[in-house]
């Protein structure tokens, strides 16, 4: 299925029933008075979390979405038929903005977790509520109000743990398929990967960890150089960025200038990505000897003045796997510990609108 993380759609809340102008009539009964009952509310639309979607593809076909309007009043005070919501399956990290406005609305983080997006119009009043003492037959009665109508953008950010940065073929998607049962295209030739890929690691029994692959970046890509930068906000949502740098460049670039690049396209997108904790990851360990590549690891870190954790690969070999994802772990345990502790509740169904 393709990937596609943004979407355009039209919500329409359900309009609001009208209220009834009736009068009771009945055998035996001559002045009855009045019997009209009130309209029904509108449906309204809401965005639904569905953990089986990870794509915004449907989107594309269907773009208009309406909800239930509510049934006018009838006689006998009868109150017409509340009308039925509509819940629109949408991928869990959906973001929601107004088209027109950019308004984020909000967004949707849990499997079934639902939100407001268009409120239905109010039933109208039957002209019962308009009796009195001075107007025993009234004929007035209100209509309903309309529902909301509103242009949405939806935007789909992966819910990952880990997140892999680099340059095209810095051994990324290698990297994913080598500890993960996800299998992106892998080949030796730049922008092999096109659209961002999750795969879930396992760490030993009950420990386990997704990590986001998502294409390279090259000098320039803030200003849309390459595939640009529109795929640096699924990382956004990440705890841990590992940052891969190819030690043995077959066009024989520096390590050193890959990195602080990179570092510069991601500060441009967004300063505090690039403030988010970072670990070094040296891969192609096997294609050079251990001392070369031993003395290439210590001049990057001295000239970067690296201080950060730092590990060395080998996919192909599986070489300093097991320590990385060991590691990868054991730190965002610590990180989950240290979320729990300063979370908030938060409630099921969030409503914007209120």
């Amino acid at each position: 299925m393709k990937f596609v993380d943004e979407a355009v759609i039209k919500v329409e809340a359900g309009d609001g029933g009208n209220g009834c102008v009736s009068f009771r009539r009945e055998k035996y009964i001559p002045k009855g008075g009045p019997d009209g009952g009130d309209g029904g509310d509108g449906g309204d639309v809401l965005l639904r979390a569905d953990s089986g979607l990870n794509t915004l593809v449907d989107f594309r076909h269907q773009r208009h979405h309406r909800a239930e309007r509510g049934q006018n009043g009838a006689g006998r005070q009868m109150t017409g038929r509340k009308g039925q919501s509509l819940y629109v399956r949408v991928p869990v990290g959906t973001r929601v903005f107004d088209a027109d406005t950019e308004e984020f609305i909000g967004e949707v983080m849990a499997h079934e977790q639902a939100l407001l997006v268009a409120r239905g119009g109010v039933h109208g009043l039957g002209n019962i509520h308009f009796k009195s003492s001075t107007n025993r037959a009234p004929r007035q009665s209100t209509p309903g109000t309309p529902g909301e109508r509103r242009t949405l953008r939806l935007e789909l950010v992966l819910l990952a743990d880990v997140g892999l940065l680099g340059l095209p073929n810095a051994g990324k998607s290698s990297l994913i398929s080598a500890i993960s049962s996800a299998r992106p295209k892998v080949a030796d030739y730049p922008f092999t990967t096109l659209h961002p890929n999750l795969g879930v690691v396992r760490a030993g029994e009950g420990r386990s960890f997704v990590v986001a692959d998502v294409p390279g970046l090259i000098e320039g890509a803030a200003d849309g150089a390459g595939l640009g930068i529109r795929f640096l906000k699924h990382l956004t949502r990440t705890r841990l960025l590992l940052h891969l740098v190819d030690m043995a460049p077959v066009d024989g670039s520096s390590p050193v200038d890959a990195v602080l690049g990179i570092a510069a396209e991601v500060e441009k997108f967004r300063s505090d990505l690039a403030e988010r904790e970072r670990w070094l990851v040296l891969t192609k360990r096997d294609l050079l000897t251990d001392d070369e590549f031993d003395l290439r690891c210590r001049a990057l870190i001295d000239e970067l003045a690296w201080s950060g954790p730092v590990y060395a690969v080998s996919s192909v070999a599986r070489r300093g796997l097991d320590d990385l994802v060991q590691a990868l772990a054991a730190r965002l345990e610590d990180l989950a510990v240290g979320r729990r502790e300063a979370a908030a509740p938060v409630d099921d169904v969030y409503d914007p609108l209120k």
